[in-house]
């Protein structure tokens, strides 16, 4: 069997590619499809058959516009509810892709109708596990997400708790192939590898040891942030289904406007999202612009920091269609245009700019004074293994509703864990009128080699 995983690092994301004797698989498919098709294409293959691990809450799934270009079936596990055409797989169902079958688990949990395909040998041996979201390198899926007043996080923390015993059965030599990696909000601190195998995690992955269900069950309910603004809304989306495709989402977003009718658009108050890079943005922007830079996990903050509202964008040359892609990947379709010309063409009309001061962890380690006030946006999760001394810890995804509690006359360094976070929050707090706020460059991963106090925060 021909395995290829198709990683998206703006989403922590992993969709797959299988086949076997000319006929394919796709697991988890993102929206813009058009890599699925490319693939099989090349490999001179047909998509038999598309597996959903369950219905995400963390983007637009591919799967109604894929089944759509190539007559696939749609597959979910046992429990699953679709307002359109699936086929609900039994617990130990087979599905032939050539001389391979896959096999189904279901495996509830992080959502009632989640399930785990098993990729079978020619002679039905186990060879790899394709797991969604209910086993992750390191990590487990969170509980949470599909919490409703029937179904308890209590109740859905006991059916991983029997889910992973049935997936710890598997033999220890079957590579696993989880839905996400690092970053991903849909487990609570997943490693960073992409791929690991059955007895690997036995040993490493701390949800898999021995312990009782009622512990587990604890551990479960322990250190869950908020889920980002958006995944609400995708899993109704992906459960109900969609009309537009993603192109025509694309090309309504890619939308040039130029001086004038970007200022319109800015006097209406619509946001202005700066996809540059961080660096780029810190030297000079548009006053009040928000940056959220495409070299990072930019469809997941904007997400977490937004609610689905309208947006004009200002881009490098070229990475218009890429900025409004990103956003509808994760159901945000309502991108006004772009600055056409981009900031250049904003300078040459004799619009103001601002600029954000930044520091080498080195710089901050020299300059921090009594004064000066701290803040780390990072997750709660990430702060249990120490934050700058005094510092105000606040996740980036909460800044904004905490902002009225920030003094606007003090100056603020404010810092994560590499240095992408920081600057989101600084453009953040400028914009909220904190004007004297400085990023600290390399986040915590370089004050950490600095002389700088560190200490361990009070449990929540």
């Amino acid at each position: 069997m021909y395995i290829q995983q198709i990683y998206t690092g703006c989403l922590a994301q992993a969709a797959y590619y299988i086949e076997s004797q000319g006929e394919a698989a796709i697991i988890d498919p993102l929206r813009d499809i058009q890599i699925y098709l490319d693939i099989a294409e090349q490999r001179k293959a047909n998509i038999k058959y598309i597996f959903e691990t369950h219905f995400h809450a963390d983007f637009i799934s591919g799967h109604i516009d894929l089944a759509k270009k190539t007559g696939a079936k749609v597959v979910f596990g046992p429990k699953a509810e679709a307002a359109y055409d699936i086929v609900i797989a039994e617990e130990g169902q087979k599905f032939a892709i050539g001389n391979h079958n896959i096999y189904v688990i279901h495996t509830p949990g992080h959502t009632l109708e989640s399930s785990s395909f098993l990729a079978l040998d020619e002679k039905d041996s186990a060879i790899a596990l394709f797991s969604g979201d209910t086993l992750f390198v390191g990590e487990v899926g969170r509980v949470d997400l599909a919490a409703q007043h029937y179904l308890s996080k209590e109740e859905l923390a006991s059916m991983l708790y029997d889910s992973i015993e049935k997936l710890k059965k598997l033999p220890d030599d079957v590579i696993l192939y989880p839905g996400h990696g690092p970053g991903s909000a849909c487990g609570k601190n997943i490693g960073k590898e992409t791929t690991s195998t059955i007895g690997e995690q036995k040993k490493r992955n701390y949800a898999l040891q021995p312990m009782t269900r009622e512990q587990f069950v604890k551990t479960m309910l322990t250190g869950l942030d908020t889920p980002p603004r958006y995944f609400f809304m995708d899993a109704v989306v992906n459960r109900k289904g969609y009309d537009n495709d993603v192109d025509s989402v694309v090309n309504k977003g890619v939308h040039p406007l130029n001086i004038d009718e970007f200022k319109k658009e800015i006097d209406k108050g619509v946001i202005v999202l700066d996809t540059r890079n961080p660096v780029d943005f810190a030297k000079e922007h548009i006053l009040g612009s928000i940056n959220i830079g495409l070299n990072g996990q930019y469809a997941i903050w904007a997400g977490s920091i937004f609610d689905n509202v309208p947006f004009i964008l200002v881009c490098d040359d070229n990475k218009e269609k890429d900025s409004v892609m990103r956003l509808a990947r994760v159901g945000y379709e309502r991108v006004v245009g772009f600055l056409q010309g981009g900031l250049k063409a904003w300078k040459d009309k004799g619009f103001k700019t601002q600029s954000i001061g930044s520091v080498s962890a080195k710089e901050f380690a020299g300059k921090l004074g009594k004064n000066d006030k701290v803040i780390d946006v990072r997750n709660a999760a990430e702060w249990t293994n120490g934050i700058v001394k005094d510092a105000i810890t606040i996740p980036l995804s909460k800044l904004q509703d905490n902002v009225s509690s920030l003094d606007k006359k003090a100056h603020y360094y404010v810092y994560c864990q590499g240095g992408y976070r920081s600057m989101i929050a600084a453009s953040i707090l400028q914009s909220k009128g904190i004007n004297n706020v400085t990023s600290i460059e390399g986040g915590m991963g370089a004050i950490a080699q600095t002389k700088v106090a560190i200490q361990v925060p009070e449990p929540v």
